[in-house]
């Protein structure tokens, strides 16, 4: 086991990668560098009309929990509204999904995925064009399905 995965993290509210991603501001709580690619904690930022279009990623978990403000989730078998304390669970397999907060307030979510990994397409695709994210999405094996896929 390496260093990084024996190591206790501790963050202060300011620390952390900042970014631009959906519109929103995502911060990097852990990596999968310091996990030993076990799994990655994101704090999601989400503004009002904010989230990112639907997608699937077959390899890999992803759960969010709802800090603050209600976010609208849809998948191929519908939609809810999650608010405050709400968690919802993407298994592993690719399950097409989407949020968005549609309050007028902002939202945030931590998400935690596993395997890591989708952290560092985050870092990638920060600040990137929509078109330039698209490709880069493809190496991470993200796949991107129109906007009005989930209806």
């Amino acid at each position: 086991m390496s260093d990084a995965v024996n190591n206790i993290t501790v963050l202060a509210g300011d620390e952390g990668e900042l970014l631009n991603i959906a519109g929103g501001k995502y911060r990097v709580l852990i990596s999968g560098e310091d996990t030993g690619g076990n799994y990655a904690v994101i704090e999601m930022n989400v503004p009002p009309g904010g989230g990112p279009n639907p997608h699937a990623h077959a390899d890999m978990q992803e759960m969010f929990y709802v800090v603050e403000g209600e976010i609208e989730f849809r998948t191929e078998t519908g939609k809810t509204v999650a608010g405050v304390g709400g968690f919802i669970n993407i298994p592993l397999g690719g399950a097409v999904h989407a949020f968005k907060n549609i309050s007028g307030q902002p939202a945030k979510l931590l998400c935690t995925v596993m395997p890591a990994g989708l952290e560092m397409m985050f870092k990638e695709v920060s600040g990137k064009s929509p078109d330039e994210a698209r490709e880069l999405m493809k190496k991470y094996r993200q796949v991107v399905y129109p906007v009005d896929y989930l209806g």
